[in-house]
């Protein structure tokens, strides 16, 4: 009944700390829209979660609770349900997922210096996969900074992120290498920056690495039913001790157990 009920306290105590974190960044913002969609956000949600069924599993197994290791098996359960229901969707809807992923990677374009995260994660892709853009370079004229018509410096500019060689003399960060990139031809601009979108570069990544990629999911998911099968062996074995007990309470001296 403790153990439980620290569980319960810790759940409620992470559930507050993910609506402070949700009212922080409302306010820091000043405008709820972006909390859906702010990713870091949502990993730090899912990592909370996470860690509390890891805690829940560990703490059952250790204390032999037939409470939290049934939670536990349910919630695996629940997981594995919930990755093998999005993979069939994501198979159902693979025609549709390129849209999803420009409509998506076009709002974060848009949102490119308002929001840091988002910043991030698109730098980080544009850099890995040596693109620039959704589909070409010139969709960075959808942001209000990088627009033609933009009256500051960076105006037909893209992202230090687009360019070849972001760095000057191998150390500093120029941040002013993608600056009137949009008003330059193909030819001229593929000495200074990646000409191709981004998800031209996904789609050629995933294929290269689909077997990798299917390889991971299946051991994951093997790995989640490896651990049902382990709790409900545990389980089993911890009703067959429990048994075992009450069988020589009523051979021995306490005779009550028996009732």
């Amino acid at each position: 009944i403790i153990i439980t009920t620290i569980i319960i306290i810790m759940l409620l105590t992470l559930i507050l700390i993910f609506v402070v974190l949700l009212l922080f960044f409302s306010f820091a913002q000043e405008k709820i829209s972006g909390i859906g969609t702010d990713p870091m956000l949502l990993f730090c949600f899912l990592g909370l979660v996470l860690a509390l069924l890891s805690l829940m599993g560990c703490v059952g197994a250790l204390r032999e609770n037939m409470c939290l290791l049934q939670s536990f098996s349910a919630a695996v359960l629940l997981l594995v349900a919930a990755q093998v229901l999005v993979a069939v969707v994501l198979y159902s809807l693979q025609g549709q997922i390129a849209e999803y992923l420009r409509s998506g990677m076009l709002a974060a374009m848009v949102r490119y210096q308002d929001d840091l995260d988002l910043r991030f994660i698109t730098d980080e892709i544009q850099t890995g996969l040596q693109c620039c853009g959704a589909d070409t370079y010139r969709d960075w004229e959808i942001n209000v900074y990088f627009n033609c018509s933009a009256p500051g410096v960076q105006a037909c500019g893209v992202p230090p992120s687009c360019c070849i060689d972001p760095l000057e003399n191998g150390t500093v960060w120029n941040s002013q290498c993608g600056v009137g990139a949009q008003q330059l031809d193909e030819f001229s601009a593929q000495s200074v920056i990646f000409l191709g979108g981004c998800l031209g570069s996904i789609s050629r990544w995933i294929e290269q690495h689909s077997g990798v990629i299917v390889t991971v999911v299946i051991i994951l998911l093997g790995l989640q039913i490896l651990t049902l099968f382990i709790t409900a062996r545990l389980l089993q074995k911890i009703r067959w001790s429990r048994a075992q007990h009450d069988v020589i309470l009523c051979h021995g001296d306490y005779e009550p157990a028996c009732i």
